[in-house]
């Protein structure tokens, strides 16, 4: 009989919950649109308000600033737009400022052209360079426009978390708008959007374990909203057109709804994943006296750590911990299997191409789960010392014999 495979891809996807698959299959046998006033689409429409509800108490925020979407991707694009509505008036942003570490959703610039988009550099443990921000918001020229600025809340990669209420701050002292990309962040750190001083949020249904294929804007009020990515019937107020995925929605609302209750019943999800982390990091220090830990300096998430390796392709360390039962990722999951250099290792000044394994967990991972993890990573450090020797066996010998 195989042993059970151990998840360690969060951050990637998280699995369905219970509630959430329950809440999906019940609303699969609900007929009614949506929008139909009869009592078969009065029954849909009260599941799509009990979600929104749910997603919106998540985030400490009111039910009618939320709109949902496909996923975390159209998000961000529907909020980085040059133009927005105040009621009727249009309201220009001519700037866009994102990141260097962000999501490449974000880093793409969405309907902002890249002419009109700065990236912003990070520290070496990726936080955001607030003098470089405070320096470039004094110099924006309000006259074509006013500042966007994007930030995520933690990094999908590192799992180090912005000061966002601090950047908030700084981009309010502009009079600019603020969106954060909490994708990360939901179900693992308490989110209050007027803390942060955003004036919007984006989630995501599938990382804290409701369906994939939805995703939402939550925005701290309805006065100043994005121009529609998607036109057509008028749902969801008219911020994005289309029949809404009901099964989806009710499943995402099920996800919110469990993951604010853990939160609130003081789970032990942080302090849990903490030690889960602690014990994988200072493992992997011992077995290997170079190993990097990225972020490790300042707050990070408690389920997350980014590993690298010297002398030691990422990828293949992925084949390796596949082969030998354990999911996780090397890097972002984020563009459809592509393995290449991580933009945020590079934005972080680190340039070894070997990239990094990204360990990402939740409350059900047991420190049997983090010892078989360091089984395989010590093979993985044997294996390539040993490779190591053999490269430089050679050369000690050429060495010797030409000073003979």
């Amino acid at each position: 009989m195989s042993k059970p495979r151990i998840y360690f891809d969060y951050n990637a996807s998280a699995p369905l919950s219970e509630a959430a698959r329950e809440a999906v299959i019940a609303a699969l046998q609900i007929t009614g649109n949506p929008s139909s006033v009869h009592q078969e689409g009065r029954a849909s429409r009260a599941l799509i308000e009990a979600a929104r509800r749910d997603v919106a108490a998540l985030c400490n925020a009111k039910p009618d600033h939320v709109f949902f979407t496909s996923g975390a991707t159209e998000a961000a694009t529907t909020l980085l737009t040059p133009v927005y509505k105040m009621g009727r008036s249009e309201l220009r942003l001519s700037h866009l400022y994102v990141s260097a570490t962000e999501h490449p959703c974000m880093l793409s610039g969405g309907r902002f052209a890249a002419e009109n988009m700065t990236v912003l550099p990070v520290d070496h443990q990726g936080i955001v360079d607030l003098d470089v921000l405070e320096q470039a918001l004094k110099a924006h020229d309000k006259s074509k426009g006013l500042p966007l600025v994007a930030v995520q809340w933690a990094n999908n990669e590192t799992g180090v978390i912005q000061p966002v209420a601090k950047i908030g701050a700084l981009v309010k002292a502009a009079g600019g708008f603020f969106i954060v990309d909490a994708v990360q962040a939901a179900g693992r750190i308490a989110l209050d959007i007027a803390a942060a001083s955003a004036d919007y949020l984006i989630l995501s249904s599938h990382k804290i374990g409701g369906p994939k294929g939805v995703g939402a804007v939550v925005a701290i009020s309805d006065l100043v909203m994005p121009s529609a990515l998607v036109r057509g019937g008028g749902q969801e107020k008219g911020h994005r057109a289309g029949t809404e995925a009901l099964p989806l929605i009710a499943g995402f609302g099920a996800a919110a709804r469990e993951a604010l209750a853990a939160q609130q019943e003081g789970s032990n999800l942080p302090r849990w994943s903490d030690t889960i982390r602690t014990t994988i990091e200072n493992g992997v220090r011992r077995l290997a006296g170079d190993v990097v830990v990225h972020g490790a300096a300042t707050d990070r998430l408690p389920n997350t750590s980014f590993i690298s390796l010297p002398g030691m392709k990422a990828e293949t360390m992925q084949i390796a911990f596949d082969l030998g039962g354990i999911a996780l990722s090397a890097g972002s999951a984020c563009s459809s299997g592509k393995v290449g250099p991580s933009h945020v290792l590079a934005a972080m000044g680190f340039d070894d191409e070997c990239g990094a394994l990204r360990v990402s967990t939740e409350k059900s991972a047991t420190m049997q789960d983090a010892e078989a993890f360091l089984t395989i990573f010590e093979r993985l450090v044997a294996r390539r010392d040993q490779t190591r020797s053999q490269v430089q066996a050679p050369l000690l010998g050429e060495s010797e014999n030409s000073a003979a």
